[in-house]
């Protein structure tokens, strides 16, 4: 018997690991390029409170007031009492991997999902009307919020795939027919059945339904329990991994997932092969709208945060914030939990600097840092693979020399 060619899944193997390594470079250098900023911001507002320090000085100031927050995340002893800051880590970064998720799954089909932000507005309506108005247990809940973002990211793939209109195009006008279609269903003149008056706010979950709370669980750390009984974090965290794991086998080990990416790489082969190219643009936009749905039932029946319909005019972060974690991740759902984690740490670990010398605003900048590098993600896995490429060969060369 001949011996296996291994060929192929080395080369898969190289080309996994230059992924990573790329990924990890536009992480650093986004850190070091924020660094700098945080020190530049530092200095200056020192310098107009009329402070003088060297830069030595200034150097140190800036990495305990300030970097270390960001790189601490949730973490960071000052604010983590009880685990609160790990908490608050966790459930950010829970619908982050579900809008992450969203992203990436179209961008492996060729379609671009900028509608991440609407589909995941509509999907939080859905869960806080279930528990709110129905009264339904979590997984209900969680299920609405799932159907909700499919029928919102169909729309635009319907359109995409039948009428030939760019998903992006549509993507955008349905994310703000979406958020103010639900401020306005939820306040309706300040007598919407969801809505409480006194707070501006939705109704708690927490009161009206605690069947619709998702799960708590508490972690022991050297026999005693690391997070506080009202700090407890929800199990969305590992219904989002378990997410990223179905839609990685779905993507790579089905059938289904080898025609959504076929129509992805070239819509007209795919459609010469026998594959419906316009079934799969709108089954594709659907499940990327149920996935940023779901996120946003993640966070809301999480009973950590109402939604405001007089204050929410801007179109939800979490939404934009997965097209970060997509790109990070290079499109790969596993990634994207490790990408959105990211994400999530250095976002809370903003909130922890020194506000009075180092704007918040910086982990946003690092963010965007990060995510422009991303678009040079490509030319560094490039290079990093010649280097791979090249050990070997400088190898055999050296041997075809010891051999003459």
């Amino acid at each position: 018997m001949g011996k296996k060619n291994t060929a192929p899944r080395l080369g898969n193997a190289v080309s996994s690991a230059s992924t990573l390594m790329a990924s990890l470079t536009c992480i650093l250098l986004g850190l070091l390029i924020g660094f700098v900023a945080l020190l530049i911001l530092g200095w200056i507002t020192m310098a107009q409170s009329g402070s003088a320090l060297t830069f030595g000085e200034m150097l140190a100031k800036t990495w305990n007031s300030g970097f270390k927050a960001i790189l601490s995340g949730g973490f960071y002893p000052a604010a983590n009492a009880m685990g609160m800051g790990v908490r608050s880590e966790i459930l950010q970064a829970a619908p982050l991997v579900m809008t992450g998720l969203s992203v990436a799954f179209a961008f492996k089909t060729g379609l671009f999902n900028i509608g991440a932000a609407g589909q995941y507005t509509v999907g939080a309506y859905a869960a806080l009307y279930f528990a709110l108005i129905l009264k339904q247990p979590w997984y209900v809940c969680l299920l609405a919020s799932a159907v909700g973002g499919a029928i919102w990211g169909a729309i635009p793939g319907f359109f995409k795939a039948y009428l030939n209109v760019n998903e992006v195009i549509t993507a955008i006008m349905f994310n703000w027919i979406g958020l103010y279609s639900v401020n306005t269903l939820i306040y309706q003149g300040g007598v919407g059945p969801m809505y409480n008056i006194k707070t501006t706010k939705t109704l708690t979950v927490k009161q009206v339904c605690p069947e619709a709370l998702l799960p708590t669980f508490n972690v022991s750390v050297s026999g005693k329990d690391y997070f506080g009984a009202i700090f407890l974090p929800t199990i969305g965290i590992f219904l989002a991994i378990a997410v990223a794991v179905i839609i990685w086998v779905i993507l790579n080990k089905t059938t289904f997932g080898y025609e959504l990416k076929a129509c992805g790489l070239n819509k007209n082969a795919a459609k010469y092969a026998g594959i419906n190219e316009k079934k799969n643009i709108v089954l594709s936009m659907t499940i990327a709208g149920a996935l940023a749905g779901l996120g946003a039932g993640l966070f809301y029946l999480s009973g950590s945060k109402e939604w405001e319909p007089l204050v929410s005019t801007a179109l939800p972060a979490a939404g934009f914030n997965g097209i970060s974690v997509a790109l990070l991740a290079s499109s790969n759902p596993i990634g994207c939990i490790f990408s959105a984690l990211f994400i999530a740490h250095i976002t809370i670990g903003g909130g922890f600097m020194d506000a009075s010398i180092f704007p918040g605003e910086v982990a946003d900048i690092i963010s965007g840092v990060v995510i422009y590098l991303c678009a040079f993600s490509l030319l560094f896995k490039s290079t990093i693979m010649k280097l791979f490429a090249g050990k070997p060969k400088a190898a055999a060369e050296k041997g075809k020399e010891a051999k003459g």
